[in-house]
């Protein structure tokens, strides 16, 4: 079983941003050259619809003061116009209307003297999706917010190396911000993914550089997490053929759970789908080679366990995050095929799509059964939603 590949896997930067929000006018073109060159003119009118559902209902159920869901957490709003943005038209990209704006306003007023864009808690997680929806709003009045908050981000990374004793499992990975100094790779993907996205202020500016991210400790971080014996030798590491190669969320605790040595009482922690395609993800930004053999381990993994009923691991808990982080994270791998043990070859873009117009609501909304992570609040899982159908529709 394997996936079918036929372009590289390295991806520049620039195409990194794409994974997150829609073409502009230039690349507008060249989707057109793809559609032109390989149409499905029914199937992405049907993904358009949806899209257009989705939006709408979102945008119905946006606060007056410009905020989605909560104005505590301002990662939510960060999402919703994310995925108002990467309709494929291109519409709320050169003609924002004024609930967009409005939306935009809010994230402005959570930006802290430090920095950071948050509302009191879950420092870094909000500030770097904030920061990736208005780096990629194309808006250059931000240029000086986004500089800040790069430095509060590369500020974050943790490191709790002391003289004379062994690194910290932590160090290198990035946590919420909060008190607890503990790094985890969700918030370590997402500072990246915003890291790079925020990278053209500095790529050509050596005066406006200052402090960088370690991104060696970053890569040690993200290896820190993934059940690889050959390069992981923390002891809940799990060399069994079904966690092999895949990711926890943190060194020492999955959101999986454990097995137990019954003969050495040994907990061996159990590797799960939103995971590792998160530490595949941050593998592609930290600019780790496909032919890695840590890379090739978690992409083992993830054909093994390709499946859209559940977020494998954790059933129907994440189950949103996890198509969406799965639609990144091929996409920017390269991967347009998964071939199957009886040797099919699965399209895999066209089944996640297709599952997620039978999942939508006839509201035009999404929303999971299960409340873990919030994926009982529709304006998260719409925003997912939409942002998965987003990157499918440039290749459908």
């Amino acid at each position: 079983m394997k996936f079918v590949s036929p372009i590289p896997f390295r991806i520049a930067v620039a195409q990194i941003v794409l994974l997150f929000l829609a073409a502009t006018s230039s690349q507008g073109a060249e989707q057109a050259a793809f559609v032109a060159a390989q149409p499905d003119a029914s199937f992405r009118h049907e993904l358009e619809h949806s899209i257009d559902l989705g939006l709408a209902w979102l945008r119905a159920n946006q606060n007056t003061n410009g905020w989605w869901s909560t104005p505590d957490d301002p990662a939510v709003t960060a999402l919703a116009l994310a995925a108002v943005l990467a309709e494929p038209s291109g519409r709320f990209r050169t003609n924002s209307p004024a609930d967009i704006k409005q939306g935009f306003h809010y994230l402005l007023a959570c930006v802290q003297p430090d920095g950071s864009i948050q509302r009191g808690k879950l420092a870094n997680y909000n500030t770097a999706l904030s920061m990736t929806v208005l780096a990629l709003s194309g808006d250059p009045s931000y240029n000086e917010i986004l500089r800040r908050g790069r430095a509060f981000l590369i500020g974050s990374q943790i490191d709790l190396d002391e003289a004379g004793k062994p690194a910290s499992r932590f160090a290198g990975g990035m946590g919420y911000g909060d008190k607890v100094r503990q790094s985890d790779l969700v918030n370590t993907l997402t500072a990246l993914e915003a890291l790079r996205a925020t990278e053209f202020l500095v790529r050509d500016n050596s005066a406006a550089k200052g402090r960088e991210l370690n991104w060696n400790a970053a890569i040690q971080f993200i290896q820190n997490c993934q059940n690889l014996p050959r390069f992981n030798t923390q002891s809940w590491v799990s060399a069994k053929s079904k966690d092999l190669g895949g990711f926890v969320y943190t060194p020492g605790e999955s959101k999986a759970g454990g097995e137990t040595n019954s003969d050495t009482g040994r907990v061996a922690l159990r590797s799960y789908g939103s995971i590792s395609y998160a530490g595949l993800l941050s593998y592609i930004y930290a600019d780790v080679k496909g032919d890695d053999p840590r890379v090739r381990g978690v992409l083992d993994w993830l054909r093994s366990n390709y499946t859209l009923e559940e977020n494998p691991g954790m059933g129907e808990q994440g189950l949103y995050y996890y198509f969406h982080l799965m639609t990144k994270g091929l996409d920017a791998a390269g991967v347009d095929q998964i071939e199957l043990k009886d040797g099919r070859r699965i399209n895999w873009r066209r089944e996640v799509a297709m599952h997620l117009l039978d999942l939508q609501q006839r509201d035009g909304s999404w929303v999971n059964r299960s409340n873990r992570w919030w994926e009982k609040d529709p304006a998260l899982v719409t925003a997912y939603s939409l942002l998965t159908l987003e990157i499918l529709w440039r290749k459908i």
